[in-house]
Order: C-alpha cells, then sequence, then structure tokens
C-alpha cells in the first residue's frame, strides 16, 4: 500500500501514555517506547488517544507528545495525533497546534457525552477537518461516546478531501463492506480481537491497544495479508488470542496494558490516572491466568514477567488537571 494512498501508515499503535509514580508524563519513558515500537513494527503511533489518556491529559502534554513522537520517530513512522473533544472548537484548537507541532494525521473521536444529532456530528468532524490540512481518521466508537456515525452520516464526510478513514470499533462488518464499496476510505480496525476479519474484507491496517505489548505481530498479520499468505496471519491471529484477551477484557485497556508493560520491564510504572485505577488483586489474577496461556508470540518472552501489583495499584492525580483550555 502507497504512502500516497494511506499517509497514516497500517500498523498503527494506540499507545500508552508512560506516567511516573505520582502520575506525571515520564517523557524519557515515552521516547523508549515509541522507539521499541516503531522497532518491533509500527509504522503509526497515535498519541494522546484514549488509550493514552486523553481525557485526562492537559493541552500542552498533547501537544508535547507529537513533538517528541516526531523527534524520535525521525521519518521512521507517522504520528497521529488523538484530537478529539466533545467541544467543537476546542477540537479545532487541538487540531491548528498539532498540525503546527508536525502531527502526520488528526484522529477524531465522536463527539461524547453531549449525544448530537447526526446532523450535529457531520458539522463537528467538517470544521475540524476545515480547520487544518491533516489528514483525518473518524473515529467510530458508540460504545465510549452514545452515539454512532451512521451510515448515511460517513458517505456524506467522506466527501471532505481530508477526511480519509474511518477506526471501526462498532463491530458492523456488514457496514464496513458497504462502505469500502461505496467510498474511498481507508478503514482501519479498532476491535483488537477482529483485526484480521476486518483486514479480510478490505481493512487498511489496525490501531490497536494490545500493539503496545506486541506490535511485531500485528506487522505479520498486516504483512501476510498484503501478501496474500491466510496461513500465515491466521497463525499469527491465534497466537495473540490469549493476549487480546489479557488486555481487553478485564480492566479498561490502558490499564492492563500499562501493568504488562510494566510487568515485562518496558515501561517504568504502570501508573494511571484517575478515576483510572490499576487492577484489583482478583483482576490481576485474571490478568496473568491470561499471560500464561500466551505462547509463540515471536520477541515476546513472558518467562520474565514480573507484574508488580502493589505499583499499580490506585490511580494518580496529576499536578495540573486536564483542562479545556
Amino acid at each position: 500500500m502507497s504512502t500516497a494512498s494511506n499517509p497514516f501508515g497500517q500498523v498503527l499503535v494506540a499507545m500508552v501514555t508512560p506516567f511516573t509514580a505520582d502520575g506525571e508524563v515520564d517523557w524519557p519513558g515515552v521516547e523508549t517506547l515509541i522507539d521499541d515500537l516503531i522497532s518491533h513494527g509500527a509504522d503509526g503511533i497515535v498519541v494522546s488517544g484514549t488509550t493514552g489518556e486523553t481525557s485526562t491529559l492537559t493541552d500542552p502534554e498533547k501537544i508535547r507528545l507529537v513533538e517528541v513522537g516526531k523527534s524520535v520517530a525521525a521519518g521512521r513512522a507517522k504520528i497521529i495525533t488523538g484530537g478529539g473533544s466533545n467541544e467543537t472548537a476546542h477540537a479545532m484548537q487541538l487540531a491548528r497546534q498539532s498540525e503546527k507541532a508536525g502531527a502526520d494525521g488528526n484522529l477524531v473521536v465522536t463527539p461524547y457525552y453531549n449525544k448530537p444529532t447526526q446532523a450535529g456530528i457531520l458539522t463537528h468532524f467538517r470544521m475540524i477537518a476545515d480547520s487544518t490540512a491533516l489528514p483525518v481518521i473518524l473515529y467510530d466508537i458508540p460504545g465510549r461516546t452514545g452515539v454512532p456515525i451512521k451510515y448515511e452520516t460517513i458517505l456524506r464526510l467522506a466527501k471532505h478531501p481530508n477526511i480519509l478513514a474511518v477506526k471501526d470499533a462498532k463491530g458492523d462488518f456488514s457496514e464496513v463492506s458497504r462502505v469500502l464499496n461505496q467510498t474511498d476510505l481507508l478503514y482501519f480496525s479498532g476491535d483488537d480481537a477482529n483485526v484480521l476479519p476486518h483486514m479480510a474484507i478490505g481493512a487498511a491496517g489496525l490501531i490497536g491497544v494490545t500493539a503496545n505489548v506486541a506490535p511485531g505481530s500485528y506487522r505479520t498479520i498486516v504483512d501476510a495479508v498484503n501478501a496474500g499468505d491466510l496461513a500465515t496471519a491466521t497463525a499469527a491471529h491465534r497466537s495473540l488470542e490469549p493476549l487480546v484477551r489479557a488486555v481487553m477484557t478485564h480492566v479498561p485497556g490502558t490499564v492492563a496494558a500499562k501493568y504488562i508493560l510494566h510487568g515485562l520491564g518496558r515501561i517504568g510504572s504502570p501508573r494511571v490516572r484517575l478515576p483510572l485505577v490499576g487492577p484489583e488483586e482478583w483482576e490481576a489474577a485474571q490478568i496473568e491466568n491470561e499471560i500464561d496461556l500466551v505462547t509463540g508470540i515471536d520477541g515476546l518472552d513472558f518467562r520474565n514477567f514480573r507484574p508488580d501489583r502493589n505499583a499499580a495499584a490506585g490511580g494518580a492525580l496529576p499536578k495540573v488537571a486536564g483542562t479545556t483550555r
């Protein structure tokens, strides 16, 4: 797939934001993680998305994540900002700041909590797309936002020259096929368990949480699909199944991904910001039980996995609250 037809990459990691034990951004840890993910197969990094705890990051932190990402990537991967908001003016402001900081694209989630009509959703996305030259990925995840981007709205949004893609976490495969048949939009799987099924019907790639832990396996799936090698793609998909379950089913994906990354020694702390909290004892035990079933993932060795339930316990209050201004 050429860069001209896909300016985002194919293996996009919805990256966690490493924090120190007191809940401040661990900037050296951010640099290390970005480099590690790119070195192991990611060609796109989404910073300050849902998994990056965008709701509790400040705007200056979000912009600095773009700047650090661009510096570390050094042309090896695209840096996509998670630029959504449930206030259109704020989302436009973030888009302009992110573009100035060097972002390669803008992942924009459907407005959440205020539950706009489809006309409001249409206007929201169009105005954000108008505000910069950044290519936009629509993020359709009604389980979090309370409202879907309906099929008819997606078709209308596809006519905007800056709206190039959809991250799908709705799970309606028939709708994905309909949109792919009727538009030039790129589709990215937003459901870690369905990356291969999504790609089988024409998705361009993924924006994944479990890819924080195993980017190489998703690289294998994508490259195998590109090469028409279903057997290799299926084998990688199956080996990922218990890891996806560990990351995505017991606690929020951010919490589990940080818990696992810390246990592997890849980030300095598993801390999340309130209202997120680390896994309780029984939740940690469930995650660890799933990890025990993980085998056959190249570059991922759980023999040295040392989870720290005490370090993960609770959540942090940062010095500066995430505000809309």
